[in-house]
């Protein structure tokens, strides 16, 4: 039966022993020893049974070493020769010096093709680039994921074009072989006064690859505009222009009317470049 509960019981639970507790009795030197000789932890490592000695016992010139020691002792050699240990193209730098000079298309700020820049130049307005950065990749990814283009044997690209089916796998070869398919050589300049009666002369002038670029998408731009909106959002401006240059590839746009009004222009007035006025001012 448990105790009983009451308030001298209570008293005798709570008092303080007064005898001493049985203290432990301490270790022989016998059993010191025979613990000593039971450690293994401060035994040597044991031979191999070849006979070769542990690497730690080897001596410093013996010891087998690291490629990072390795290479740190041949930068010690050199020091001691007199010669620079580090060399400047590879030590403290993560992937190492670029060769100088750099190519064209390792350059920060001409790291884009060429065509690409200049038509993004062309797409900004009121100085957003980062939305006709936005609007180029749109037009990119429209003509990634597009079918392959039917081409028109009346209205050819350039020589030297790869087959319909594989321009959508480059987008940026579709985008620049539309555009330098499409772009005028020449450009008509009227010189006032110059053909009798106030009436201007048109001389037919050469024109750059930059120019060319720049005339010919400035027409898609045009024809863009001027057809009526299918909807709103910021997809639907990059969807049509891409739309227009599908269509310039297989020979739909009317852009190719206005290049060969152009050229038949500038043919018909070629004979005005032997002018003696105009070739003073050429």
């Amino acid at each position: 039966m448990p105790p009983r509960l009451n308030f001298w019981s209570a008293c005798r639970a709570l008092s303080v022993r007064t005898r001493a507790l049985a203290q432990r009795p301490q270790p022989g030197p016998a059993t010191l020893a025979r613990g000593l000789a039971d450690n293994t932890s401060s035994r040597l490592p044991p031979h191999d049974r070849s006979g070769a000695l542990p690497p730690s016992m080897l001596p410093a010139n013996e010891q087998p070493t690291s490629p990072e020691n390795e290479a740190a002792l041949n930068q010690l050699r050199l020091i001691e020769y007199g010669l620079s240990p580090l060399d400047p193209a590879v030590e403290g730098h993560k992937y190492g010096l670029p060769e100088l000079p750099l190519p064209t298309d390792k350059h920060t700020k001409h790291r884009y093709d060429a065509v690409i820049q200049q038509i993004t130049r062309l797409l900004m307005k009121d100085g957003k680039l980062a939305k006709a950065q936005r609007d180029m990749a749109m037009i990119l990814n429209y003509l990634r994921t597009s079918p392959p283009p039917r081409l028109d044997p009346s209205k050819p690209l350039l020589p030297g074009a790869p087959p319909a089916h594989h321009l959508p796998l480059d987008p940026v070869l579709y985008l620049g072989l539309a555009i330098d398919s499409v772009a005028p050589l020449v450009k008509i300049r009227g010189f006032k006064g110059m053909a009798g009666g106030g009436k201007s002369l048109d001389v037919p002038m050469p024109l750059r690859a930059r120019q060319r670029r720049r005339t010919a998408f400035l027409w898609i731009l045009d024809v863009v505009n001027r057809k009526p909106s299918k909807g709103s959002g910021r997809t639907m401006f990059p969807h049509r222009v891409a739309e227009e240059i599908v269509a310039v590839v297989e020979g739909r746009s009317g852009v190719w009317d206005r290049r060969t009004q152009v050229h038949k222009l500038g043919t018909a007035n070629r004979a005005n470049l032997n002018n003696e006025y105009v070739k003073g001012k050429l």
